[in-house]
C-alpha cells in the first residue's frame, strides 16, 4: 500500500498528470517501508564533464524521457534489514554505519537488485536501481557545476574526505546535510551508490534514456563516499566495482519506475582481445636449445607520451606475463599517475605468435577509481589462463580483496570470482609467479605488511605469504592470517615469508623455498623454507645481495630443464655506495665489476649457485625501463639497474623475462655461459 504525501518544503510541482504516466502525480510519496521518494520530472541535461576524468567524456546531451520517483535518501540499515535480517551482523564492521538510520553498506550489486525485487513485491510497484544517467540527472538538479552546491562542496557534507591507509570509525546517518533543490539528500559523498549499468566508455552521440554497455568488468557506482577525496564526489564522477563486492564504502538508493526499455550499447573490446587466434601452438619452431640465444630487448609498454587515461604514460609498473595456448605472450601491469592513486588501472599488451612487436596496450581489467595493486598471470599448460589481482576499495593498496579470473579462449574472455572478499589491510597485493606443486596444488604469493597511515612506512613489519588451493582454485587458504609478525632472523621460524615480493618454488623433497626483498639476514636476501606447505617458514640467509627500495622485484623459478633460476639486482650505487655492483667472472675468464640485473643458476635445489651472469649480451644500447627505472645504458658491464621482474618459460625453452618496461628473451644455453661470482 502506497501513501501519497506532499512535501512542500521541496518546492516541487507535479506537472505531469498521473493518468499520462501511470505514476502518482504528487511531488513526493512515502511507501510502507517508511521510504520517502521524490518525483523527478523528465528533462534533458549535459551528461559528463570536460573538466573531469577521461571517462566523463565526451559530454553529450541526454534526455530522460519519463518521470520517475527516486528515494530521497540512501537505503538505511533499518530498511534493508527488513529484507535481510542477517545484515545486522555487518553493522559497525570496521566502525562504519552502526545506527538504524545510517546508510546501509556491505551490500553487493546483487544484494541491491534482490532488495529491489523484494520491495517491488511488497509494494506492488516496480522498484529498481537508477540508471547512471538518471542518477547524474537527479544529482545535478538542473545545475552545471561540479557539485549541486556549486563549484565547491561545503564542509557540512564532509565525511572524512581523504584517502588513508587506515580509515576512522564513522557514523552515516542519512539526511544529515542539506538536500539538493529537488529534495535528494547525500548525493555527494556519504556512501557510493550502485547503479543499474555496466561500466564502460560513453558513446559520443546524444542519447535518450541510456543504460550503459551490454557487459563489462564492473557495475557503475556514483556519488563517492566517506574516506574519499572530494574530487571523486562531483556530479559527473564515475566509479565502478565488481557486482559481487561488499565493502564499507558502498550502499544504494532506489527508484520507482518501469524497467528501462533502451537497448544497451555493445561491449567495448580492447586490442588485446581482438582477432586472437584459437589455433593450438606448435612450439617446435623455437630456437635450438643447444645454442645460446639472447634476443634484442624490446619495450612492451608503448603508451603514447602525454596519455592521461584510461592508460597513463607517467608510471607503468609491477608486471606479470604468461604464454597462451596459441603461442601468444600476454603481459599485464598497472598504469597510473601515483601508486596510491584511484586512477590506477591494469593494462595489457599481446605479443602475437610470429610477430616481433608487441601490440599497443589497452585496459585489461579495472574497477574505476579504485587501486588494483598487484597482478599475476599463469597458464596451466593445458587450456586455462589464470589472472589473480588485488581489488582495492579506495585509493591505496592498503585494503585489498582478492580476485581470480580464468580464460579458456587464450585470454579473450574471462570469468571473474572474488576469492577473498575481505578488503584486508596490508594484504592481498599479488606477486607474479604462480606455480602448481607436484601434489597438484595451486599457489601464488602476496605481500603482507603491517598497518600504517603512510604506505611507504610499513608499520609492524613486512614480508610475503602464499595463497594456496588444494582443489584447483575452488577454495583458497592463507595460513598467515591473524598470525603475529615474525622476527626475521637466521634459525627462527614464523608464519610469514621473510621479505616482500617473494619468489616461490617447490623443491624436489616437496618443501617450498622462497626468497624475498628486504629483511636482510647476515647482509643478504632472506631465504624461507616451509616443510608444511606454507603453514610455517624457517629463515636463513641466501647468497644474493640485498635489494631494498622502490622499483625492484626479483624472480625465482624452476626451469623446465630442472635448474632453479634466480634473477635479481646487484647493489645499487645510490643505496649502497660502498658496495655498488658485483664481481663476476666473465665468459672470457676475466673478473669484472658489473652493475644491474643478473641471473644465477642452481643445480642442487638452491644449496649452491655456481653460474652467474649479467642480463646483457654486451652490446651497447640505450633503453627506457619506465616506472622507477627510467633511462639506462646496457653494455658489457651494465644491465637494467632496477625493475619489477616477472618471468615465464615457454614450451620452446625460451625464458620470457619482463621488467617494468622491457621484454628480454634467452635460453638455458645462454645462461650457462656464465662463470660465477667472487
Amino acid at each position: 500500500m502506497i501513501r501519497i504525501v506532499n512535501l512542500c518544503r521541496f518546492g516541487l510541482l507535479a506537472v505531469v498528470a498521473a493518468q499520462a504516466t501511470g505514476m502518482p502525480g504528487d511531488a513526493s510519496m512515502t511507501n510502507t517501508l517508511g521510504m520517502t521518494l521524490v518525483r523527478i520530472e523528465a528533462g534533458e541535461f549535459a551528461m559528463g564533464s570536460d573538466d573531469g576524468d577521461f571517462d566523463e567524456q565526451p559530454v553529450r546531451r541526454v534526455r530522460i524521457t519519463q518521470p520517475f520517483f527516486m528515494a530521497a535518501t540512501e537505503v538505511t540499515n533499518k530498511q534493508y534489514e527488513q529484507f535481510d535480517p542477517d545484515h545486522k551482523q555487518s553493522r559497525g564492521k570496521h566502525g562504519v554505519s552502526t545506527g538504524d538510520d545510517d546508510a546501509v553498506v556491505y551490500v553487493s550489486w546483487h544484494d541491491a537488485i534482490a532488495f529491489c525485487q523484494w520491495l517491488s513485491g511488497k509494494e506492488g510497484a516496480t522498484y529498481r536501481l537508477p540508471t547512471e544517467a538518471e542518477w547524474e540527472y537527479a544529482c545535478r538538479a538542473g545545475t552545471k557545476t561540479a557539485y549541486h552546491t556549486g563549484d565547491e562542496l561545503p564542509e557540512t557534507y564532509d565525511r572524512a574526505q581523504k584517502t588513508a591507509w587506515e580509515h576512522v570509525a564513522i557514523d552515516l546517518p542519512v539526511a544529515a546535510s542539506p538536500p539538493n533543490t529537488w529534495g535528494l539528500y547525500d548525493m555527494h559523498g556519504h556512501v557510493e551508490e550502485w547503479c543499474l549499468d555496466w561500466y564502460g566508455p560513453y558513446l559520443a552521440e546524444n542519447q535518450d534514456d541510456p543504460v550503459g554497455r551490454s557487459s563489462g568488468d564492473g557495475r557503475v557506482t556514483r556519488s563517492g563516499s566517506h574516506h574519499t577525496e572530494k574530487q571523486y564526489l562531483r556530479s559527473a564522477n564515475r566509479m565502478s566495482l565488481l557486482p559481487e563486492d561488499r565493502n564499507w564504502l558502498v550502499g544504494f538508493r532506489v527508484v520507482m519506475a518501469a524497467e528501462p526499455a533502451t537497448e544497451p550499447a555493445a561491449a567495448d573490446f580492447p586490442l588485446w582481445a581482438q582477432d586472437v587466434s584459437q589455433q593450438r601452438c606448435n612450439w617446435s619452431d623455437g630456437p635450438d636449445s643447444e645454442v645460446p640465444y639472447f634476443a634484442e630487448p624490446r619495450s612492451f609498454v608503448q603508451i603514447r607520451a602525454g596519455e592521461n587515461g584510461p592508460l597513463y604514460n607517467g608510471h607503468n609498473h609491477q608486471p606479470a606475463i604468461t604464454a597462451c595456448p596459441n603461442g601468444d605472450l600476454l603481459a599485464i601491469w598497472y598504469s597510473t599517475i601515483r601508486e596510491t592513486g584511484r586512477e590506477l588501472t591494469v593494462a595489457a599488451a599481446r605479443l602475437r605468435k610470429g610477430h616481433d612487436q608487441w601490440d599497443m596496450p589497452s585496459v585489461f581489467w579495472n574497477a574505476a577509481d579504485r587501486n588494483e595493486h598487484g597482478s599475476a598471470l599463469w597458464w596451466d599448460g593445458r587450456d586455462t589462463l589464470y589472472h589473480f589481482n588485488g581489488l582495492g576499495s579506495d585509493g591505496t593498496w592498503g585494503k585489498l580483496a582478492l580476485v581470480m579470473r580464468t580464460s579458456l579462449d587464450n585470454g579473450v574472455t574471462w570469468q571473474t570470482r572474488i576469492i577473498d572478499p575481505e578488503h584486508r589491510t596490508g594484504r592481498n597485493q599479488v606477486i607474479a609467479g604462480p606455480i602448481r606443486t607436484r601434489e597438484g596444488y595451486l599457489l601464488f604469493a602476496c605481500d603482507v605488511v603491517g598497518a600504517s597511515d603512510d604506505p611507504y612506512k610499513y608499520g609492524k613489519g613486512y614480508g610475503s605469504t602464499i595463497k594456496i588451493s588444494t582443489d584447483q582454485g575452488a577454495t583458497w587458504t592463507d595460513h598467515s592470517i591473524d598470525a603475529p609478525t615474525p622476527k626475521f632472523e637466521a634459525g627462527l621460524t614464523g608464519h610469514w615469508i621473510a621479505g616482500l615480493h617473494a619468489g616461490v618454488v617447490q623443491l624436489h623433497d616437496g618443501s617450498l623455498m622462497a626468497i624475498g626483498r628486504s629483511n636482510p639476514i647476515e647482509n643478504y636476501l632472506p631465504r624461507s623454507i616451509s616443510t608444511d606447505m606454507g603453514r610455517t617458514w624457517s629463515y636463513s640467509g641466501s647468497p644474493f645481495p640485498v635489494i631494498d627500495g622502490p622499483g625492484q622485484r626479483l624472480v625465482l623459478v624452476r626451469l623446465q630443464e630442472g635448474p632453479l633460476l634466480m634473477i635479481s639486482f646487484t647493489h645499487q650505487a645510490k643505496l649502497q655506495p660502498d658496495f655498488a655492483g658485483m664481481e663476476l667472472t666473465m665468459a672470457d675468464g676475466q673478473v669484472r665489476r658489473v652493475f644491474g640485473m643478473f641471473a644465477a643458476l642452481s643445480f642442487d635445489e638452491g644449496q649452491t649457485w655456481p653460474i652467474w651472469r649479467l642480463i646483457s649480451d654486451g652490446k651497447r644500447r640505450e633503453l627506457y625501463g619506465h616506472a622507477w627505472t627510467g633511462k639506462f645504458v646496457m653494455d658489457e658491464t651494465h644491465a637494467e639497474p632496477r625493475g619489477y621482474l616477472a618471468a615465464t618459460q615457454t614450451p620452446d625453452g625460451v625464458v620470457q623475462l619482463i621488467s617494468s618496461g622491457i621484454h628480454y628473451q634467452f635460453n638455458l644455453a645462454w645462461l650457462r655461459q656464465g662463470k660465477g661470482s667472487d
